[in-house]
C-alpha cells in the first residue's frame, strides 16, 4: 500500500466494521461468508494495521453485508 493511500484504507476498514456490525455479523461470520480468515477481517478493520483489500474481496464483502460497494468510499 502506498503511504499516500493509508488514510483511505483506514477509513475503508472502519466502514467495513460499521456495516458488518449494523448487519449483526461477527468478524468470524463475515470471514466465513467470504472465504477469508478471521485474522484477515480483523486486520482490515483495525485502524492501526496496514492491510489492503482487493476489489474482488470488497465486492464479496459488499454482497454479504447487502451494501453497495460505493458506500465504502462515500464520506457520509
Amino acid at each position: 500500500m502506498k503511504e499516500t493511500h493509508y488514510e483511505q484504507h483506514r477509513r475503508l476498514g472502519l466502514k467495513i466494521a460499521y456495516y458488518r456490525k449494523l448487519k449483526g455479523l461477527t468478524q468470524e461470520e463475515l470471514s466465513e461468508e467470504i472465504g477469508k480468515s478471521t485474522a484477515f477481517i480483523g486486520a482490515v478493520e483495525a485502524p492501526n494495521v496496514k492491510r489492503t483489500v482487493s476489489l474482488d474481496t470488497l465486492f464479496d464483502i459488499a454482497k454479504v453485508l447487502d451494501v453497495p460497494a460505493y458506500k465504502f468510499f462515500s464520506e457520509d
